[in-house]
């Protein structure tokens, strides 16, 4: 079987991973210097965000140099140096890839090569149409001529033209470039927004929106399938899709395209029995239409950590140890952003002036931004920034109540979060099935060809299906509110 198929997969911000060299910025030497804590974590694959050449603007999703790393976290050796270290511990590497967009910073932008982006004519004295970025404000910007460029982010991100051919070999060469270094894949940023609808229609009067998951994108992917597949090694790609329907998603995970695609709405979905089930199973359900597996993630670097999200303090800790055990126990293959597994939760009083997200700059302050999510990780010690570096420097505070939550405060505690993710990962097997057992209200309880799992999501404590091999809190002959078990296949229903 594919390995990426029932694959852990670990998310490393590198910025915020693990410092080397005392400037508070992660960087490449730092997560090489960590990855023994990764396989020791049990995880399959190391997934980076993107370390290429970048003025920053957007954390490095702005890429100035798809072929070279940037100063900030270190030199094309030192990501072979990470490469081959990975691969000696047992672990495979995933890079970032932004094919939707390039920084402004990029020779192609900065030469003037209009063909290679999205120029067009305004209307009147406005934009050419009622596109908005994702970041706040008009997606368009105006040059000295008079034209406009198209950026769904940032200024900063102008978008790429995908209908000239030379953009589509440009990328062609970057996907070999790191292949023959020997990455096994790739995670694919905005992957349905490269193609744009002819004419730039209006979103108004739109069943789909004019530039995100265009008919035109599936050709791109079925030609980079084809790249992946000449090389040895089971090389994979998953995308990023959002805004979209799991039937729609599904169709970039067909056999000819990519291999996997974030899971979303999982990662949205509330702390509610009825609307998890029915993700669950439209997710499943959609992905084994197209024979790919079900992915599964409930924290990255652009969204809120979970633990937050499901109430913060005691209560969000509980429900997100709860969630860890559902979500390792569904079939498919599931991703883990780093510091999930030391049950952090958002940072929500880090001060403006430190805050870099142009999300949040550029809405106005409407949107809170994601630099809350990005603070870097606890390794140990009692005081920030908890040894991240070999300096008392780290781009972002620390909360000083992260001292209980370092790697080495939990390390040797049995009930703390990260050991309860190293048991289930070392007790965790493939599995491809899914089917329900009846349970009480407000629990949901399946089976897989390897567990049974029962999650109680209720407001009160119901009957144990069994004895269980590992429970995110502590139970007797009950299963307590916001707690999940996996007990062996042979427990009766």
């Amino acid at each position: 079987m594919e390995w990426w198929r029932s694959a852990v997969i670990y998310q490393v911000y590198p910025r915020s991973f693990a410092d080397s060299n005392g400037d508070g910025v992660g960087d490449l030497p730092g997560i090489t210097g960590r990855l023994s804590y990764l396989a020791d974590l049990g995880v399959d694959a190391v997934w980076l965000s993107p370390f290429y050449r970048s003025p920053m603007v957007d954390g490095g999703y702005d890429v100035a140099d798809y072929c070279a790393v940037d100063p900030i976290f270190g030199t094309l050796r030192d990501f072979d140096d990470l490469l081959a270290e990975a691969h000696r511990i047992g672990l495979r590497v995933i890079v970032d890839i932004v094919p939707n967009h390039s920084s402004d910073l990029h020779p192609w932008f900065q030469q003037g090569l209009r063909d290679r982006y999205i120029f067009a004519e305004g209307r009147g004295d406005g934009p050419p149409n009622d596109w908005q970025s994702l970041f706040g404000g008009p997606a368009w910007t105006r040059v000295a001529d008079g034209h406009w460029y198209l950026h769904l982010f940032d200024p900063g991100q102008p978008d790429l033209n995908w209908r000239n051919p030379q953009v589509g070999k440009e990328f062609d060469a970057i996907l070999r470039f790191w292949l023959d270094r020997g990455v096994d894949g790739f995670r694919v940023d905005v992957a349905h927004g490269m193609v744009k609808a002819e004419g730039l229609p209006d979103v108004a009067g739109q069943a789909v929106l004019p530039y995100f998951d265009q008919e035109e994108v599936h050709e791109i992917y079925r030609g980079w399938r084809r790249i992946l597949d000449s090389y040895p090694g089971q090389r994979m790609a998953v995308a990023e899709v959002f805004d979209s329907t799991p039937e729609r998603v599904a169709r970039y995970v067909a056999g000819d395209e990519l291999h996997q695609a974030f899971n979303f709405d999982f990662l949205e979905a509330p702390w509610e029995p009825a609307t998890l089930r029915r993700v669950i199973d439209a997710s499943i359900e959609a992905a084994g239409l197209v024979g790919a597996p079900a992915t599964w993630v409930l924290s990255n670097h652009d969204r809120q950590r979970h633990v937050t999200r499901f109430g913060d303090g005691v209560v969000g800790l509980r429900r997100a140890r709860a969630a860890a055990l559902l979500m390792l126990g569904l079939p498919g293959s599931a991703y883990i952003y780093q510091g999930e597994e030391l049950g952090l939760s958002e940072v929500l009083d880090l001060p403006d002036e430190l805050r870099l997200d142009p999300q949040r700059i550029r809405s106005g302050g409407k949107l809170t931004g994601r630099d809350g999510c990005r603070v870097p990780l606890p390794w140990e010690r009692d005081t920030p920034p908890f040894g991240f570096g070999p300096s008392e420097r780290a781009w972002l505070p620390m909360p000083r109540e992260w001292a209980a939550s370092t790697v080495e405060a939990q390390r040797d505690d049995p009930d703390s979060m990260l050991n309860l993710y190293r048991r289930a990962l070392s007790l965790r097997r493939p599995a491809h099935r899914l089917a329900w057992r009846p349970a009480p209200e407000g629990v949901l309880c399946f089976e897989t060809e390897q567990l049974v799992v029962a999650a109680n999501l209720s407001g009160s404590a119901v009957p144990l299906p069994g004895p269980p091999i590992l429970a995110s809190s502590p139970v007797d002959e009950l299963l307590p509110p916001d707690t999940t078990v996996w007990l062996p296949r042979d427990t009766t229903g």
